[in-house]
């Protein structure tokens, strides 16, 4: 069960972002009437907050300026680089890799650079002390300062950890929640855009349960207030339906395996899940699925 600093930390985390990072820019943008790439900006916010809460380390890719930074841009050519080799034949991409050119090549540049920002995260981490406090004196509870303590507590030293082993972890965990919160978040202020009726039914619901700090400017509270958002809730689920963030997603079993279904699967034989198509069927969702 995720811990109640933990929490809070995810909370204040994502509204300092919103308010110091989001808001700006998109005023801006709204007062001179420039177009913005609005997936972008929450890619953005959503690799900074998965930074902060991770790492311990805000790398401020959401801002004003909107810079350039290596290792941010990094994800999105593994990515893609990774997409490639599900639809090359594998022969082709190895070869790809073995003469180091396109997709494969992005691969191995990509890597670098993350490898080098997680690596600088860590060593930093590793060098301030294992019981890492924040601005307030308190203990840190981003991710990676519970994983050292938590080693501490067992009786053994961090430092004495392979490096590799607190970097992989730490790509495992930013790469799950930066493009998911992302993608999320994209469809939603799509959706919202395209359906004026349930942007007015949200607005209502805020304006009904929080208070307002500064004219137009609400007022964050804590998360168990969030509960009370009961249609924003669902509708955040409704986009979640309609456009998944995993949309296909593949399993193959190490051995022969039966599904419930009663269908044999042989090993290493590639079974598609189709997320997507599966948030729109009838025999799923009812005649209203759409």
């Amino acid at each position: 069960m995720m811990q109640p600093e933990f929490q809070e930390l995810v909370a204040t985390t994502s509204w300092n972002k919103v308010e110091t990072g989001l808001i700006p820019i998109m005023e801006l943008v709204s007062e001179t009437g420039t177009k913005m790439d609005v997936q972008e900006l929450f890619q953005r916010f959503a690799f900074d907050c998965s930074c902060i809460l991770v790492l311990g380390h805000d790398p401020i890719s959401l801002c004003m300026e909107l810079p350039h930074l290596p290792h941010e841009k990094a994800f999105a050519d593994i990515e893609e680089a990774l997409q490639y080799r599900h639809i090359l034949p594998q022969v082709i991409w190895k070869q790809q890799r073995w003469l180091q050119v396109g997709e494969e090549r992005k691969l191995k540049e990509g890597m670098e650079n993350i490898d080098r920002f997680l690596s600088q995260c860590i060593s930093m981490k590793q060098q301030n002390d294992t019981v890492a406090m924040d601005p307030a004196g308190r203990e840190d509870f981003d991710v990676l300062s519970s994983y050292m303590r938590a080693v501490e507590g067992n009786g053994d030293d961090a430092s004495n950890i392979p490096q590799e082993f607190w970097r992989d972890n730490m790509l495992n965990l930013i790469s799950a929640r930066k493009d998911t919160i992302s993608a999320t978040l994209t469809w939603f202020f799509w959706l919202l855009a395209t359906h004026p009726a349930e942007e007015e039914k949200i607005r209502q619901e805020i304006t009904t349960n929080f208070q307002m700090n500064q004219v137009g400017k609400w007022k964050f509270t804590n998360m168990m207030e969030l509960r009370k958002l009961i249609y924003l809730h669902g509708a955040l689920c409704e986009s979640l339906r309609f456009f998944p963030p995993v949309g296909i997603q593949h399993k193959a079993p190490v051995e022969h395996d039966i599904l419930p279904s009663g269908h044999h699967i042989k090993p290493n034989r590639i079974t598609l899940l189709s997320f997507y198509s599966m948030g729109r069927m009838e025999s799923i969702w009812g005649e209203d699925c759409l």
